[in-house]
């Protein structure tokens, strides 16, 4: 499905409904929205989508604040909505020895990997009124990207049409699949940091069949924490998007214990 009317497609993003107005609102400047941030450890990707689309509504009815959420999966290849069967090269037999999930997607882009070692980030925010554009949502998205990388001393650059994400020298880093619903929204990006690279080669990725997937600790020799990466990327995400970002460290322990809770009964 098209973007809102006034913001073009944009490869990675996909949007449900048509309320544009982009370029009009764009001079408008707003004060820095107090944003909630919280790293949630490891929890199955399922019960996340359901969790983000709750934080979502609850926004939407004035009920709950925007959100970053801050995570890492378990191995997970994800369709959005402009995969095709021919993405995943696995077999099922072959995605089930490994370990491997397949989950479909409402995010824009292709296929794409999750799993240990990677950072996601799934902002749940309110782009209206001065951010009503998907372009500049994932041009920003890109920009704290590069910022954090350059923060462990690797040269990231956005991407434009199909190449949407980060890169550093060639290689591809980071994946940025966004979902936009009224302005509000979900999905965001995944950075790998000590990510198992070889898991992308069961994939066609975001949709280059000869794309070489690096990682922060292939580029710089070091593999940070993920913590230490989440720290840097809510410095950034503040300076970028204009939020006054506070911890919510007692909704990243009951969300997490949720999510864990439900991955298990899934």
């Amino acid at each position: 499905m098209a973007p809102p009317a006034g913001a073009g497609r944009v490869d990675g993003a996909s949007a449900d409904d048509s309320t544009g107005c982009a370029s009009r609102m764009a001079a408008v400047t707003a004060p820095a929205r107090a944003t909630r941030w919280s790293f949630l450890g490891r929890v199955p990707y399922a019960p996340t989508a359901e969790l983000q689309r709750r934080v979502r509504d609850a926004l939407a009815a004035g009920e709950g604040p925007e959100r970053l959420l801050l995570l890492e999966h378990g191995h997970v290849y994800t369709l959005g909505r402009n995969a095709t069967e021919g993405d995943v090269r696995l077999s099922p037999t072959e995605l089930a020895a490994r370990g491997i999930e397949v989950a479909v997607t409402d995010r824009g882009g292709q296929v794409t990997y999750h799993g240990p070692g990677q950072l996601v980030g799934y902002p749940i925010l309110d782009l209206s009124p001065d951010r009503r554009d998907i372009r500049r949502y994932v041009r920003d998205l890109q920009e704290v990207l590069v910022r954090t990388l350059a923060d462990f001393r690797v040269a990231g650059e956005g991407g434009e049409g199909e190449r949407i994400g980060v890169w550093t020298g060639g290689r591809k880093i980071a994946s940025i699949g966004v979902h936009l619903s009224r302005w509000r929204t979900t999905h965001g990006f995944a950075l790998n940091v000590g990510t198992d690279l070889g898991l992308f080669g069961g994939i066609v990725a975001c949709g280059l069949p000869d794309v070489d997937m690096t990682s922060i600790g292939r580029e710089s020799g070091r593999t940070p924490e993920l913590r230490e990466v989440a720290a840097r990327v809510v410095v950034h995400f503040a300076a970028v998007f204009g939020r006054d970002l506070a911890e919510d460290a007692g909704f990243a322990a009951a969300a997490a214990g949720e999510l864990v809770a439900a991955g298990a009964a899934g």
